[in-house]
C-alpha cells in the first residue's frame, strides 16, 4: 500500500514512535462532533451508523468493508447539509480537545525518536491537531478527501436529508457480543436491512456516492500496513517501533508490533486495543507516553515491561532510563501518584480491559473506537 507523505521517510538508525490521534493525543470524537454540528439530530444519526459499522465489519464481514468505514458513510450527508472543506477545517479547530501534555510529549519524543501520527480521522481534523501541537503534517497518515469536489443538485440534497432524518429515527441497534445476524433482536435485524437498502442500493445513483467509492479510510489494515511501511522506509524493524493506540482500528497495528518484539501501548483503550497491547495506560495526561517512549528508546521492550511491573516514581528515578526532567514533570502533573499503567498478559487482559473501558468512558464519554 502507498501512503501520502511516507515517500519522504529517510533511512534512520534508531527507534520509531507511531501514535493514533484521537485518544492518545486528543479527547475528540471528530466524526461524531461534525455530525452533531451539521446534521439535525446528528448525534443519534452517527450513533446508528457507528453500530452499523461494527456489524458490517465484525458480524457480517461485508466484502471491501472494514471498521472505521462509517467515516465514508457519513460524508454524503455532511455535504448535503452544506459542509465544505473550509467549514470542515474551522469546525475541527473549534472542537479541538488536545490532551494535557500532548504537545510536550510529541516535541520531547522528537529529540530521540522519529514520531508519526497514523489516524483514521479526516485530514482536516489531523491538520488542525498538527497546527495546534506544532507537529509536521507530512509525518501523518490519515483519511484524505476533498469535500468541494462533490457537487449536488437540490433533488440529491433533499433526498439525503430525508435519509438522514430516517436513519436518526431508526430503532436502536442492539448488538450482543459474539453474535450473528440470526441471533439479533428482530427490530435490530429490520434496522440493518433498511440501512443495507439505503447504502448499497438506493444511494448508488447519487453523485455523492463517489465518497463511498473513492475515499479510502485509514482503518485497521491500513494502520498496520502504514506502521510496517514507516519502519521499512526508515530501515528499522518493527522491533524498534512503539505503537500507541486506543481502539478497534489500532488492534492490528498493536498486534503486529507486539508480535515483532516492539512495544504496543493501549492509551485509555477499549477492549480490542487492550487485548493486543503489552502495556495499558489509564491517564488524563500524556506524560506517561513520554516516560515509556524514553525508556523504550534507551533499553527496549523488556526494560519497559520491568518498569511497569514495579511502577512508581522511585522505580523510575532508580532505573536511570528516564530523564530527571520527566520524573519531576510526572511528580508535578500527578501529585497524588502516578496513573495506572499495567502490563497486559493473557491472564490479566480481561480485568485490565474492564478497568480501561471504565476509565475511558469516564474520561471521554461514549466515544467511537476509531
Amino acid at each position: 500500500m502507498e501512503f501520502d507523505g511516507l515517500d519522504d521517510v529517510l533511512p534512520y538508525d534508531g527507534k520509531i514512535l507511531v501514535s493514533d490521534c484521537e485518544g492518545p493525543i486528543t479527547n475528540n470524537d471528530s466524526a461524531l462532533e461534525l455530525c452533531q454540528k451539521v446534521i439535525p439530530n446528528g448525534g443519534q444519526f452517527f450513533s446508528v451508523l457507528r453500530k452499523y459499522d461494527g456489524i458490517l465489519a465484525d458480524v457480517v464481514h461485508r466484502k471491501d468493508y472494514k471498521a472505521g468505514d462509517a467515516l465514508r458513510l457519513i460524508l454524503p450527508f455532511l455535504r448535503a447539509y452544506g459542509l465544505d472543506d473550509r467549514q470542515m477545517e474551522e469546525l475541527c479547530k473549534q472542537e479541538l480537545k488536545v490532551l494535557p501534555g500532548a504537545a510536550k510529549t510529541m516535541r520531547f519524543v522528537q529529540e530521540f525518536m522519529i514520531p508519526f501520527i497514523v489516524s483514521t480521522s479526516y485530514e482536516h481534523y489531523v491538520a488542525a491537531v498538527c497546527e495546534t501541537i506544532e507537529f509536521p503534517f507530512e509525518s501523518t497518515v490519515c483519511t484524505r478527501l476533498v469535500m468541494d469536489d462533490v457537487r449536488m443538485d437540490d433533488f440529491e440534497r433533499d433526498k439525503l436529508k430525508e435519509y438522514a432524518h430516517e436513519i436518526a429515527a431508526l430503532p436502536k441497534l442492539e448488538v450482543p457480543r459474539r453474535t450473528s445476524i440470526e441471533s439479533m433482536p428482530r427490530e435490530t435485524v429490520t434496522t440493518i436491512h433498511r440501512l443495507d437498502e439505503i447504502f448499497w442500493d438506493e444511494m448508488l445513483d447519487l453523485r455523492s456516492y463517489r465518497f463511498l467509492e473513492e475515499v479510502r479510510t485509514v482503518g485497521d489494515i491500513e494502520k498496520a500496513a502504514a506502521s510496517a511501511d514507516i519502519c521499512k522506509k526508515a530501515g528499522v524493524t518493527l522491533e524498534d517501533c512503539m505503537y500507541v493506540g486506543d481502539g478497534i482500528t489500532d488492534a492490528k497495528a498493536l498486534e503486529i508490533v507486539r508480535q515483532a518484539g516492539g512495544l504496543s501501548v493501549s492509551f485509555n483503550g477499549d477492549a480490542s486495543a487492550v487485548r493486543q497491547a503489552d502495556v495499558a495506560v489509564m491517564s488524563n495526561d500524556t506524560t506517561v507516553t513520554s516516560i515509556l517512549a524514553e525508556a523504550f528508546y534507551r533499553a527496549g521492550k523488556d526494560s519497559v515491561l520491568d518498569l511497569v511491573d514495579h511502577w512508581s516514581i522511585d522505580t523510575l528515578a532508580a532505573s536511570g532510563l528516564v530523564h530527571d526532567y520527566l520524573i519531576k514533570e510526572a511528580g508535578r502533573v500527578f501529585p497524588e501518584g502516578l496513573p495506572q499503567v499495567r502490563r497486559v498478559t493473557p491472564k490479566t487482559a480481561e480485568a485490565i480491559s474492564l478497568a480501561s473501558v471504565d476509565y475511558r468512558r469516564a474520561a471521554r464519554g461514549d466515544v467511537a473506537s476509531f
